[in-house]
């Protein structure tokens, strides 16, 4: 079996792609993730998850190296991670009642061949109507700074959501397995 390197220092994504129970290592990429102007939210995940990857890829001949990249999308507007709690309770504000879609690009290259595998997995969260009170009480338990959107989903941030949507629940935290283990399976990877 080939190497397989995750082109990522996300602790989330290494714990979602443990559960495979794969070797695996993770490797920073090197990736300026500045989008371009008026670069819609879909090609932004693409364009990064696939140049994550190939920062990574261009180290090991013989891998398969996965690259993927999330944004949250309010309306037409990404909302990213917020990083402090000023922003993380604008965030929610903004949020409270509303559906953001969650955009995972993950791509896996296969070095050997040079085979590319691409794909956007969005999944859609619907907020309850937050108070003040709600968000306060929920950043300073949770502190969900380096989260998209301000939500940690796999935490007490459930407690926020009205419903959640998508195919593949694992897509929220910010590897979607269920699009990653078909792409592993085609480069050759029995996970089973």
């Amino acid at each position: 079996m080939p190497q397989i390197i995750l082109a990522s220092t996300s602790p989330y994504r290494r714990e979602l792609l443990a559960r495979f129970g794969l070797p695996f290592e993770c490797v920073a990429p090197d990736v300026d993730e500045t989008p371009h102007p008026d670069e819609p939210p879909e090609s932004l995940v693409r364009r990064l998850a696939e140049s994550k990857a190939r920062s990574v890829a261009v180290r090991y001949p013989d891998a398969l190296v996965i690259g993927s990249d999330q944004v949250a999308v309010l309306g037409d507007t990404i909302i990213g991670k917020p990083l402090d709690h000023a922003r993380a309770t604008t965030q929610l504000r903004a949020v409270s009642g509303r559906r953001i879609t969650f955009l995972n690009g993950l791509c896996l290259i296969n070095t050997a061949s040079d085979q590319v595998q691409i794909s956007v997995v969005p999944f859609n969260v619907f907020f309850r109507v937050l108070s003040d009170e709600m968000i306060e009480r929920y950043l300073i338990r949770e502190k969900p700074y380096n989260c998209a959107g301000s939500l940690r989903s796999e935490a007490l941030g459930i407690v926020l959501c009205d419903r959640l949507e998508g195919d593949d629940p694992n897509a929220l935290i910010g590897l979607p397995l269920i699009q990653l283990a078909r792409m592993l399976e085609a480069a050759g990877v029995a996970i089973l």
